[in-house]
């Protein structure tokens, strides 16, 4: 039997037979037919990274990615393009994202070479505390998980709002367009997103079969057209009402009367007092890179603190995926999970030990926990002391970039839509704890915990790269896989984010995608690691990234083959 490794050989050595008498050069062409430049990564991508010189957009559904590019090509920047392409992502893949959801942005000026983020999610109601909210979930035999006590305060269209008039060229109304065109006049389901959408048939809320499922009886089939003229609606009265449509006007209305029928602790003021905060990139500097990612209350400073433990260690002289490299990996994600576990949280009401956590010697310190031939099981905390989201890329003309991470948590959401309105409520507020004492406890218009995180990186202090990856939890190891693809390994944009990488759930379990050497797996397992092998790709979580070559200005975009999208240029 061939390994992976003979496999690939055997067959560019078929394909390259031709070349053999026609006299082309063997080695030039073995590097064409893998989609990689002489000398570069060997790894055989089933699509060719995306070049542009004007725009980038890359994200997980086609119309929304293409959408995002007219807006380019309309005279937009790479901010108004980012709002278009969430705007439209909200109507076309509902599964994983919505105006009733939360948003982490992250953005470049290049005109200014500054590097912003905006906390664009949202906040427990007033009068949700903890002792509350364990009586009405008594009260009513419910679970956090799902339904009307998972809900906090939807934040990402205040975000939308907010970068746009600060960084954008296009009014709101302007980058709504193709979303209300398309909600309006429908759309076909594209097939990853109509697989997930068929698990809303089992939801049993009216309102939210009669706005989600065709004649509230069925979710689409891959090329189904669907409409969603609530949404549409929802749409244009932001488009002409501007902000106060959304948080003071009839589409908060509508959202806290449902609330009140499913006795549910939301109300106007809610809503009226919700604000994003704008806030400073937090930093791991790692060889002549550094990697940025947004402050707590989101899980990037995960990423951050496993590349401060992996740079004691030398990676690049290790074989990409082998057992050792993979085996560190997984040992200091363990480590840096313990940390988030104890100490994320809303930083508004806890004073958390960020800068700790991404510290060298810290990193240092938790180098030296990881015994390079064994597995931790579960790790505690180093520190003493007391779910589906959507991702989009953005490069434009001037070189500005956005990261825009955007998610209602759990597939649907909370599964309720408020009637009239057209778009799942996220259940954000599930990932509050209820251990008293613990720092992500829920509090009244406190923040919860969240998953989902842009990321961005810089080489000798110039820009590189905007990245990120879809999945909940997954991510910061996601981040660091992609990162190191990069940096340690030269994969191209499409290789480093299509490669098979690997998903350190809990305990010694490791989801690992098809496509590593067995050999290296064996390794794993007799190093304590319990693997868990996939038969198709998934488990890891899709990707975008968009790399810059500043010699050629050349814009580089590659989008997972996890999802339905791509990454567009021109």
């Amino acid at each position: 039997m061939l390994n992976s490794t003979a496999k690939r050989r055997l067959t560019a050595l078929i394909v390259l037979l031709p070349a053999l008498f026609l006299g082309v050069d063997m080695e030039n062409a073995e590097a064409q037919i893998a989609g990689v430049a002489r000398d570069g990564f060997q790894y055989e991508t089933m699509r060719s990274p995306a070049m542009g010189l004007r725009g980038v957009v890359a994200t997980s559904q086609p119309l929304a990615a293409n959408a995002g590019l007219d807006i380019l090509k309309k005279g937009g920047n790479a901010i108004d393009a980012a709002v278009a392409t969430a705007a439209v992502l909200t109507l076309v893949e509902p599964n994983s994202t919505s105006i009733g959801g939360d948003a982490f942005i992250m953005i470049y000026i290049a005109e200014e070479d500054k590097l912003v983020g905006i906390n664009a999610s949202g906040r427990a109601p007033y009068t949700m505390t903890l002792d509350a909210l364990n009586e009405r979930l008594d009260k009513h035999d419910m679970n956090r998980i799902s339904g009307i006590y998972s809900v906090s305060v939807p934040g990402a269209v205040d975000g939308w709002f907010e970068v746009l008039e600060k960084y954008g060229t296009m009014t709101m109304a302007e980058v709504l367009e193709p979303a209300i065109y398309y909600a309006e006049n429908g759309f076909p389901v594209s097939p990853i997103i109509a697989g997930a959408w068929r698990g809303l048939e089992r939801n049993q809320e009216p309102s939210t079969r009669a706005a989600l499922l065709i004649n509230g009886d069925r979710a689409p089939r891959a090329g189904d057209i669907f409409r969603n003229p609530d949404l549409a609606h929802s749409f244009r009265l932001m488009a002409e009402h501007g902000r106060d449509a959304f948080y003071k006007g009839p589409i908060a209305e509508a959202i806290v009367a449902y609330s009140d029928e499913h006795d549910g602790f939301l109300t106007m003021k809610d809503f009226e007092d919700h604000t994003s905060t704008w806030v400073e990139p937090i930093y791991a500097d790692y060889e002549n890179y550094r990697l940025y990612e947004l402050p707590p209350n989101g899980q990037g400073i995960a990423a951050l603190e496993m590349l401060k433990i992996l740079e004691n260690v030398d990676l690049g002289a290790m074989e990409h995926n082998s057992a050792e490299y993979l085996h560190h990996i997984i040992e200091a994600k363990k480590l840096a999970y313990a940390d988030i576990d104890k100490w994320n949280a809303d930083p508004e009401f806890n004073d958390l030990p960020i800068e700790e956590m991404i510290s060298t010697e810290y990193g240092r310190q938790q180098f030296e926990r990881i015994d390079p031939n064994k597995a931790m099981e579960r790790p505690e905390s180093g520190i003493n002391g007391n779910g589906d989201t959507i991702l989009l890329e953005v490069m434009d003309k001037d070189h500005n970039a956005v990261s825009f991470i955007y998610s209602i948590y759990s597939g649907f959401g909370s599964g309720l839509v408020a009637p009239g309105t057209g778009f799942p409520l996220q259940n954000r507020a599930a990932l509050f704890s209820r251990e008293p004492g613990h720092v992500n406890v829920v509090e009244p218009h406190k923040r919860p915990f969240h998953t989902i995180i842009p990321a961005m990186a810089f080489k000798d202090g110039e820009f590189f790269m905007t990245f990120g990856a879809m999945g909940g939890a997954v991510q910061p190891q996601q981040h660091v896989q992609i990162f190191l693809n990069v940096v340690e390994f030269g994969m191209n944009a499409q290789q480093a984010v299509e490669i098979p990488r690997i998903n350190h759930g809990g305990g010694l379990s490791v989801t690992v995608e098809p496509g590593l050497d067995e050999a290296e797996l064996v390794r794993l397992e007799e190093m304590g690691h319990e693997i868990r092998r996939r038969t198709t790709r998934g488990g890891v979580g899709g990707a975008q990234i968009i790399i810059f070559d500043r010699d050629t200005g050349t814009m580089i975009g590659g989008s997972t083959p996890h999802k339905d999208g791509m990454a567009v240029v021109y």
